[in-house]
Formats: C-alpha cells, sequence, structure tokens
C-alpha cells in the first residue's frame, strides 16, 4: 500500500512538472556564436519596462537642477485626471520676503512682459481646479492686461513712468507702491521687415486637439498680416529635424499655408536640433534692418538629444548676441515644460506665451502682435531706493524669477527684460511706512542709518535700458513723493486700482503668507468691478469670472493659506 501511494505521488509530481514546462514561453534570450552572428531562432524582444514615475522621470530629463537664482526645478502638478499621468512642470520659488530698509534699502529687478502665466492659470481655473501654486506669477498676471498710462513724449524715451502710492486694500497699516512704464507704439507703415522662423513641435505629444491643431490655428493668425517684405521659415522637429518651408515671402499666403496645414504628428522630440536648424535659416537671412526672431510652438517636452536646460540656456544666449531673439509658444497640457519655457524665453530676449484657445491666439498674434514681435527697449532694469526715515519695510509682489543684485543695475553685460512696441510694464513694492506695524524686530546693536534724502521722498526710482541696436545703456530717474500718494485706494487711478486687484488675486492663487486671512476673492473682484473701464476686447470681464471660478474652486479644495508672520507695533523709527 506504502508503494503505491508512493508512485502515485511521484505520478502526480511528474504531471505538474509537465504542465509547467508547457505553459512556461521560450527564455527571451538570443544566442550568439563566437562571431556575434545571431541564431536562426530569435526570440522575440523583452517587453517594455514599466514606465518611470513622473518625478524620476523629469529628474532624469533635466539633469541638473537649476534655478534662475540658484534653487530647482520642481514639479508641481494639479491631481491628475482619472488614467492621467501629469508630467508638467514649474519652476519652484517662494514669494519675495520682507526687506528692512535700514539694513537693505534697495531692490533691483529685470522687468518681465509675459502673459504665460495669466493663460495657463485660467486653463486649470476653467477646468474646474485650482493651479499648481509655482504655475502662478503675480506680475505675469497684473502685466497681462493694458493699461491707461500716459504714452511717451517723444521716441528719445522708448517709455513713460508712473507711480502711485495708495494704503494697500489687504493690511491695514500698510502701503502699495505702483510703478508702471508703458511704452510707445507703431504704426503698421513704420514696422520694420520680419525674418521669422517658425519652429513647430511635431511629435507625438502634440497630438492632441488643443496643441498642434490649435498652434496651425493660431499661426494662420500671423500669416495673414505678413508682406512681402517680410521672410517666413518652418522648421519641424520630432524624432528628427527638419525644413519644410525655405525662407518665403510673406505675401505667399498658400505656399506657406500648405506647410503649415502639412504637418502631423508623431515620434519622440528632438527639440535641440530643431533649435540648430531654425538658428541656421534665421542668420542664413538675417538682415540688420529686419526683426529677426525665431518663434517655437511646443508643449516644451524635449526629450531626445540635449534636455539639460543649461545647455539648452547656453545655446541661446550665444544665439542671442548674434542679433536673433527667440520666443516660446506654449501648448496643451499633461506634459506642459513651462520651466523649461520659461528659461529659454528669458535667456532668448523673448517672450513666453501660452495659448489655450482661439481667443488668446488672436490677443498674442493679432491685437498684441506688434508688442510681442517689435522690440523698442532691450536689457530694462528697475532699481528702488528706499527712504529709511519714511518706509520701515518693504517687499516686491511678484518677480520672483526676475530678481537682480544691486551690481547688475549699472552693469550693462547682464542680461534683462526687454519691451516692445505698445507694451505696459508694472510693478507694485508693499511698504510699511515708519511707525508702523512691521513683521522684523529692530536689530538691538546696530545703528540705523540716517535718512539723507528730503522729508517729501519715499524712494527713488531708477530706470536703465538700451535703445535696439546699442551696447551702452541709458538711464531715468524720478523721486516718489507725496504727490504721488492718495488717502484711500478708490482715489486711485482705474490702471493702479485694476492691477492692485490682480496682485490680489494672485497671491491669493498661491497662498502666500502676506495677505489677510480676512481677505478673499470676492474682495478682489469688489475692487476690480469698479476699475474695468472700457475693456475693449473683454478681457477684464473675463477677469471677473475667473476671479468666481477660483473662488468656487477654493471653496470646494481650499488653499493651504500660510499664516501671516506676527506684526509688531514700532515707534520713533
Amino acid at each position: 500500500m506504502l508503494a503505491n501511494i508512493r508512485r502515485a505521488g511521484l505520478g502526480l509530481c511528474i504531471l505538474i512538472l509537465a504542465a509547467c514546462a508547457a505553459s512556461s514561453p521560450t527564455p527571451n534570450v538570443a544566442e550568439r556564436d563566437e562571431r556575434g552572428r545571431v541564431d536562426d531562432q530569435i526570440a522575440p524582444p523583452p517587453p517594455p519596462p514599466p514606465p518611470p514615475a513622473p518625478m524620476a522621470a523629469e529628474q532624469r530629463a533635466f539633469g541638473v537642477a537649476g534655478r534662475a537664482q540658484g534653487g530647482t526645478l520642481a514639479q508641481m502638478s494639479p491631481q491628475p485626471m482619472p488614467g492621467d499621468i501629469d508630467r508638467e512642470n514649474y519652476e519652484d520659488f517662494d514669494a519675495n520676503p520682507i526687506r528692512v530698509v535700514a539694513e537693505d534699502p534697495v531692490s533691483t529687478f529685470s522687468i518681465d512682459v509675459d502673459s504665460a502665466s495669466y493663460s495657463n492659470v485660467r486653463r486649470f481655473l476653467t477646468e474646474g481646479r485650482l493651479p499648481p501654486r509655482d504655475a502662478v506669477r503675480t506680475e505675469e498676471l497684473i502685466n497681462y492686461f493694458r493699461y491707461d498710462y500716459p504714452l511717451p513724449r517723444d521716441r528719445s524715451a522708448p517709455f513713460s513712468t508712473n507711480v502711485t502710492v495708495a494704503p494697500s486694500p489687504w493690511a491695514e497699516g500698510r502701503q502699495l507702491v505702483h510703478i508702471g512704464l508703458q511704452g510707445y507704439n507703431i504704426v503698421p507703415r513704420e514696422r520694420p521687415p520680419l525674418n521669422l522662423v517658425l519652429l513647430l513641435d511635431v511629435s507625438g505629444s502634440m497630438s492632441a486637439p488643443n496643441k498642434l491643431p490649435l498652434l496651425q490655428q493660431s499661426f494662420r493668425m500671423l500669416i495673414d498680416q505678413l508682406n512681402a517684405r517680410d521672410r517666413v521659415s518652418i522648421v519641424v522637429y520630432a524624432g528628427a529635424a527638419g525644413t519644410v518651408l525655405e525662407p518665403t515671402p510673406g505675401n505667399e499666403r498658400n505656399r506657406i499655408l500648405a506647410a503649415l496645414d502639412s504637418l502631423q504628428p508623431g515620434g519622440s522630440t528632438a527639440g535641440a536640433e530643431g533649435l540648430r536648424q531654425a538658428y541656421a535659416l534665421a542668420e542664413q537671412n538675417f538682415n540688420a534692418n529686419s526683426v529677426n526672431r525665431v518663434i517655437i510652438g511646443t508643449d516644451g517636452d524635449f526629450n531626445v538629444g540635449i534636455a539639460d536646460p543649461e545647455q539648452l540656456q547656453d545655446f541661446v544666449e550665444r544665439k542671442r548676441e548674434t542679433g536673433i531673439y527667440l520666443s516660446v509658444f506654449g501648448f496643451g497640457g499633461g506634459n506642459y515644460n513651462d520651466a523649461l519655457m520659461q528659461r529659454l524665453a528669458q535667456n532668448g530676449n523673448g517672450v513666453a506665451v501660452y495659448i489655450d484657445t482661439l481667443n488668446e491666439a488672436r490677443r498674442v498674434l493679432r491685437d498684441e502682435m506688434a508688442s510681442n514681435l517689435f522690440t523698442i527697449a532691450n536689457d530694462v532694469k528697475i532699481q528702488v531706493e528706499f527712504n529709511p526715515a519714511r518706509v520701515a519695510e518693504y517687499r516686491l509682489i511678484g518677480y520672483e524669477t526676475r530678481m537682480l543684485n544691486r551690481e547688475d543695475f549699472n552693469n550693462d553685460a547682464v542680461d534683462a527684460g526687454e519691451i516692445g512696441a505698445g507694451h505696459s510694464v508694472t510693478a507694485i513694492y508693499e511698504i510699511t511706512p515708519v511707525g508702523g506695524p512691521t513683521f522684523i524686530d529692530p536689530l538691538r546693536y546696530q545703528q540705523r542709518p540716517q535718512a539723507t534724502g528730503t522729508g517729501s521722498e519715499i524712494a527713488f526710482l531708477r530706470i536703465r535700458y538700451k535703445l535696439p541696436g546699442e551696447d551702452d545703456s541709458r538711464l531715468i530717474e524720478r523721486p516718489i513723493t507725496n504727490s504721488d500718494a492718495v488717502s484711500d485706494i478708490a482715489r486711485a487711478s482705474e490702471s493702479a486700482r485694476w492691477a492692485t486687484a490682480v496682485a490680489g488675486y494672485g497671491q491669493l492663487l498661491r497662498g502666500d503668507p502676506f495677505v489677510g486671512q480676512d481677505y478673499g476673492f470676492d474682495d478682489v473682484i469688489r475692487l476690480a468691478q469698479g476699475a474695468r473701464g472700457s475693456d475693449e476686447f473683454g478681457w477684464r470681464a473675463e477677469f471677473l469670472q475667473l476671479a468666481r471660478a477660483a473662488e468656487t474652486a477654493n471653496a470646494l479644495n481650499p488653499l493651504p493659506r500660510q499664516p501671516m508672520p506676527e506684526r509688531r507695533p514700532v515707534t520713533g523709527r
């Protein structure tokens, strides 16, 4: 009996082993002999490994991490939709800190006329969700709008300067110093010819309706405005890069549109090679009397060839010195690489915009075409020195990625932002007057410097800029005095009130710690409603709807509001 049981058990084991062998695949190994030949029976390739986690993928793509001011490129993504992998990438930055005037009285930064953040934030709010914190650059929200600043008196200075000082609507005891620049505009008959190279991403990631199809529709609006004096070329990049349209006169619209409409998405993204070819074409047709510019249309997903932002930045900086500028137009979502596109545009002397709708394309490429293509001032820097007899503390709202060292202001080799024809630029400081409640305790052992300015001066404004084609900067100076101040925000100009409302909106979206807990989107809406003005294109009416959408989205999923530091009453300062 025992022997029969043993034989039965052995037979069962043999059957089980045979079944396992029959169900197992052939080992996935290709045998080679000593001469390197592959055997006739080649096994199929192994299945691809699972995709890496989004953060790891971004870290590999970016290589050496770097922030414009020395930090990191961090992935700050919204909650992805079910089934999606969200690989959007934004530069990580914190709100500008409060500075003590007695210790650090001078603030220096580069102007910024980009608008990409505004329309990208709109995309999130339109979808019913709040944007990632680092997708919100408050200065770009403010500078999205036109302001009714007076034009410069003549072109000897390419822009006017306008200053208003008014009480802060979100913090009692503080004031806002509102600085506005307004560039002169050009009429169509005065504009120089264009030497444009459109560098268009046709990789597989551009297949969504809000990517390549929207890109094609958008650039049609630009092509419609070209004339026989202009030249346009088209370079595309996917797994490889190539020229699909040699330099063509702008009035040959059918030929240009046929090349544009023929584009189809597919492949990976060899963006660096595309950049080389685009600049080569721009150099071949360079004209010192033309606007020579490369415009990239992409979602920013460079994943073949050079992908390290530092190397790409170095390449763009070198080409900038030849007189060929670079602008970046972003499209789509999911893998939108805002951090890389901002870096390329800032170092290419161009603008960074994000196109989410045809209406935005119309604003950028038709209504604001002159502002985005024709530069009237290069390397524009702003420096403000605060009078310690009048101001205890200050902070700059926005421009975190545009801060400069104090010594950079007078160094003409340091790059800064450009102003286009008709552009307006706005910057807002929040200050605490001497005697008001401050955030930072005075030092015990350091003697405070004595004020040297007159008693009526709150601060002193300096602006440096270069005219196109010039290497030496020019200087504009003016004091900011009591005559620039109003006693109530309601008495400020329409432009100052609107910019203040947008500044509040941006700080609330970011959860910045310097806005009072009792200040909300309803306060933003109330202030903005009284400052809408004529609103020719309906942009301000849309802003009110976005502020309401932000209020609703925040009610469903509140933004973390960092607690405001304790403020201490100070006397005798």
